[in-house]
Parts: structure tokens; sequence; C-alpha cells
């Protein structure tokens, strides 16, 4: 008999595994895929760590995160700095200074700048923005929201940006300076050696399953521990019952190429809506890769998800949230097993968040 049964081993299953395992407890890691490490899953091909489920990019203000995390590894100094291309034009990201000055050639100072927005966005301001598209001219005017807005926003949901609602972009990162730093967070970078590594560290000593899918004999598997923490989509848990919950997805193509450098920066958005991907991810760049002769480069697609496919973010409108809401009813009832991480809570979570909640969750074992 496992004190602990954990289903997942991603970062918020395998930090739960690796503190229960700490305090003396007996855990069993189960895991549907062939490797462990969840979407942060990295594997090394000629020499360079491939992000298999797209860029995972560390970055948190919170020093006792951060601190958290450099127990399983050295973190370089990445900087996530990506490009926008429309048509034949390339644009710093995020807006800034670099993007307004390419942009309009006769803007010079932050002061055009803003001044430049104003005057586009003036005859078209709403005052309550009632769709994404409203909501990102009020917030950057027409020329950007055309050529960096519209198209990447329209690929990435799978909708005309006027049939999206406005809360998702309610943030859209515009600075006045000459800083493509897309965080603003005090810590940023890459492990060095890749996640994988992490992970290892973090289930190192704990019995892992590979192949092994929990809900094809649930049964069996919740009488071998005396609690479950579950770290997959919480509607399958309870067999759709109330219907689906709603993910967009990506595909990804990638390929192997015979060059050092195809494009000179790790994130490429093509933000023009006939170019069927999203981005481009070079992988080599996030560790400062300058020797390896060949290169490997990552095509996104995004989809709407379907069975089969990895859900990757949830769509929390209105209705997935009542849908949600009903599930985690269920969930608040149940006496032997726990819900966490991006699918048991049906949140799109970065990184340093999973890394909070999974920590906040042990605390409260402890009383």
């Amino acid at each position: 008999m496992y004190d602990y049964l954990i289903v997942g081993s991603g970062l918020y299953g395998s930090i739960c595994a690796y503190e229960l395992n700490k305090l003396g407890y007996k855990v069993l890691v189960l895991e549907k895929r062939e490797h462990i490490g969840g979407n942060i899953y990295t594997k090394n091909e000629y020499g360079i760590n491939v992000h298999v489920y797209g860029a995972h990019i560390f970055h948190t203000s919170d020093k006792e995160v951060w601190n958290y995390i450099n127990q399983f590894a050295e973190f370089n100094n990445y900087i996530n700095s990506p490009v926008a291309r429309y048509k034949n034009e390339l644009y710093n990201l995020p807006f800034n200074m670099n993007t307004f000055t390419k942009l309009w050639p006769d803007v010079f100072t932050p002061a055009e700048a803003q001044a430049r927005i104003l005057e586009e966005r003036k005859d078209s301001y709403v005052a309550e923005p009632q769709n994404l598209e409203e909501q990102a001219i009020n917030l950057v005017g027409k020329t950007i929201y055309e050529k960096l807005v519209k198209g990447y926003t329209a690929k990435q949901w799978g909708k005309e940006c006027n049939k999206l609602p406005a809360f998702i972009i309610k943030r859209l990162p515009v600075r006045f300076t000459f800083d493509n730093n897309y965080f603003n967070d005090r810590y940023q970078g890459i492990p060095i050696g890749g996640y994988t590594k992490i992970i290892e560290k973090m289930l190192d000593g704990i019995e892992v399953k590979l192949n092994t899918d929990y809900l094809a004999d649930k049964k069996y598997y919740d009488n071998m521990a005396k609690h479950i923490i579950y770290t997959g989509p919480i509607d399958a848990y309870y067999n759709f019952m109330f219907g689906s919950l709603e993910y967009r997805t990506v595909r990804f193509e990638t390929e192997v190429l015979d060059m050092p450098n195809y494009q000179g920066n790790a994130v490429v958005n093509y933000t023009e809506y006939e170019v069927p991907y999203t981005r481009i991810i070079e992988h080599k760049h996030f560790e400062f890769d300058s020797t390896s002769p060949k290169t490997i480069i990552s095509k996104e697609y995004s989809k709407t998800w379907e069975k089969g496919d990895e859900p990757y973010y949830p769509v929390n409108d209105e209705k997935n949230t009542n849908l949600y809401n009903k599930y985690k009813e269920m969930a608040l009832k149940e006496t032997k097993v726990s819900f966490g991480g991006r699918l048991g809570e049906y949140k799109y979570y970065d990184m340093d968040k999973v890394i909070k909640s999974a920590l906040a969750y042990l605390k409260t074992l402890s009383k």
C-alpha cells in the first residue's frame, strides 16, 4: 500500500512526489506517456535540447519560487525577446520603442509614439469593448492591431477577433522604452541541460510507471494508495458526465536542418493570417548554442482540441467556466482525491505558478 499515488509526472505532480518522498511517505507516480515531465519535457537531439511540447521559458518575480527551482538546475540568463514577422517586415516584441520606430519612421520619442497610438485609436475608441478587436484597438491603435495582433490571434484561437471576448487581451504589453524583454519578471532563464533533468532529480528514488493510464483501470489503482493526487483533465476523471471542457491545442512540425542558424532568434511569431503556423521556435537559441553544425526548428499550428490531442490552453469563457465549476463541485466532495495543475484545475498556469500552487497544496497536508 502506497501513502500517495500521483497521476502525472509533470511539474505539479513531480513536486508533490519529491516533497512527500522527502517527508518519508511511500509514493507511486503513474505517467500515461512514455516519458516523465509532462509538457516541459525536453529531448536532446544532435546536442540540442528540444522543447518537445513547445517553448518553456521560466520567469518569476517570486524569490521563494526561484530559489526552489534552482535546487534542481542551474539556469542560464536567457531573456525572452521574440520577433514578429508580418509579410516581409520584422518587428520586435513586446510592443516597445523599437517596434514603434520601425512601424512609423517619423516617430522617435516616447511622446511621439504615445501621440501616434492615441491618434490611431481616436475614431475607433469604444468605452466598453465588446470583443477582442475593440479591446486591442483601444490599447494599441489600428496599425499595430492589423499587423501584429489580428492574424496571429485569429490563428491562435481559431476565430476572428471580433468573435472573441475582450478579456483575452485585457493587458497587451506596451512599453515606451527600447526594451525587448517580453517579461517584466525579476528572474528569468532556461535550465542548462533542459527541463527533463529537473524532473529526473525530483523523481530520483521514487517509483514511476510510464505508459500507464490511470483512468483505464482506476479502481485497481485507487486501491493501491491511501490518497490520490490527480493532475490529469478533471472532466476525464469524471468520465465527462457533464460534457467535455474545451481546449486549444498545438500541432508541431519539427525539422532538423543542415545549417548552424535558421532564424537567428529562439522565437519568431508569424502574424499574417495567411501563414498557417503561429510561430517558429529554433531550440538551440534558448541555450546560446553557436557550435552545433545543425539546427532544429518547430513550426507551431494552433487548433481546436480533439480526442487524442494533448490539451494545452483551457478556453476559460463563460460556458466552460460554468462547466468546470460543476466538476469542481464534485471534486471538493472527494476525501481521497486531490486535483491539481493545469488540467486538474482547468487553468492556464505559468511554471512559477505551478510551483507556487503545488507547494501551497502540500502545506495543507501538514495541517
